[in-house]
């Protein structure tokens, strides 16, 4: 008996050894592997805002980083359709940069793999279409990409943060470049391909992030010339994500929503593919699903709507099974 004691006891403190030493890995973004949260407060960044290793990246424009931002903070804005976050490849808006000029970036802007990276962007005033909100998903979704894995949003963004008067800036900090050399998620992106010959199988479900009238065929956007969606794709829309001012709602209310619209039982379980009208919508349920939700198999088919009407047919109605 007391040499089966020993024998587990043993194993134990070889499996705990092995956790210090770094032989077993957390999975990326697994909770275990993360040491900063998925959304941030206002009030978590002002407690936190002098760590060694933090990164605060502003994405909005050059005007509205000079005009007054976070102090530290490091503005490197989205913009369309081009811009260091993303390109524009055979007419198709909100691609990924090429990945060598992406790692190279993202090494000029001071951060490593191992940094806290705290994205920052501003909230439209109502009615006003939520874009700023999915660029930070965007943003953030294409550092993960790159091998980054402790990023996170300022929830309610810089609108927020100014709102309670917290301290702010026009002095620019001074920058210490990297070698970044990630390691890249390729599976995280995937083509139109990809999508075809993954739609029909039972274990997939193809979300569509755009709003429901875009959805159902109401109305038309310019970046898709066809109305409804991609055959089998249930509504998702992105908006639903966020409270008016710009904060996320909470984990329980997007846990029900993702639920709710996926209509299985083990939703973890499934492959999802995301899309939207360019790339941007889709990111913001990917980051919700695989940050805040643990989703483990979420795609984002990155040419999105934009690519599939060029040589596919949309549909109107909705398929529930």
């Amino acid at each position: 008996m007391k040499k089966k004691v020993c024998i587990k006891l043993s194993l134990v403190i070889v499996f705990v050894l092995l956790l210090l030493s770094g032989i077993l890995h957390a999975a990326p973004n697994s909770p275990a592997a993360r040491r900063i949260d998925p959304v941030v407060s206002t009030e978590w960044l002002a407690a936190n805002h002098d760590l060694d290793n933090l990164v605060i990246i502003d994405i909005r424009s050059a005007a509205e980083y000079e005009a007054g931002h976070i102090a530290g903070s490091i503005n490197v804005p989205f913009e369309v359709p081009f811009s260091a976050w993303i390109t524009m490849t055979n007419d198709l808006l909100l691609e990924l940069p090429d990945t060598n000029t992406l790692l190279s970036a993202i090494g000029s802007w001071g951060v490593k793999e191992d940094s806290l990276v705290v994205i920052v962007t501003s909230v439209p005033a109502a009615p006003e279409p939520p874009y700023p909100l999915a660029n930070a998903t965007r943003a953030a979704a294409t550092l993960i990409y790159a091998g980054v894995d402790n990023v996170a949003i300022l929830d309610g963004g810089y609108t927020k943060w100014a709102a309670e008067q917290r301290p702010v800036t026009t002095e620019t900090p001074v920058i210490q470049p990297v070698a970044f050399a990630g390691k890249v998620k390729d599976e995280l992106f995937v083509a139109m391909n990809y999508v075809k010959k993954h739609a029909s199988r039972r274990q997939t479900v193809i979300i569509d992030a755009r709003d429901a009238d875009v959805y159902f065929g109401v109305t038309i956007e310019p970046y898709a010339n066809k109305a409804g969606h991609i055959p089998k794709a249930k509504s998702l829309p992105t908006p639903w994500i966020w409270n008016e001012d710009g904060t996320y709602k909470s984990r329980d209310e997007l846990a029900a929503m993702a639920t709710g619209t996926l209509n299985v039982t083990s939703p973890q379980n499934k492959e999802i593919i995301i899309y939207c009208g360019t790339g941007g919508y889709a990111s913001a349920w990917w980051y919700v699903m695989t940050q805040l939700l643990d989703y483990t198999n979420v795609k984002i088919y990155d040419g999105s709507a934009q690519e599939w009407v060029i040589e596919n047919e949309m549909v109107r109605y909705t398929w529930f099974k």
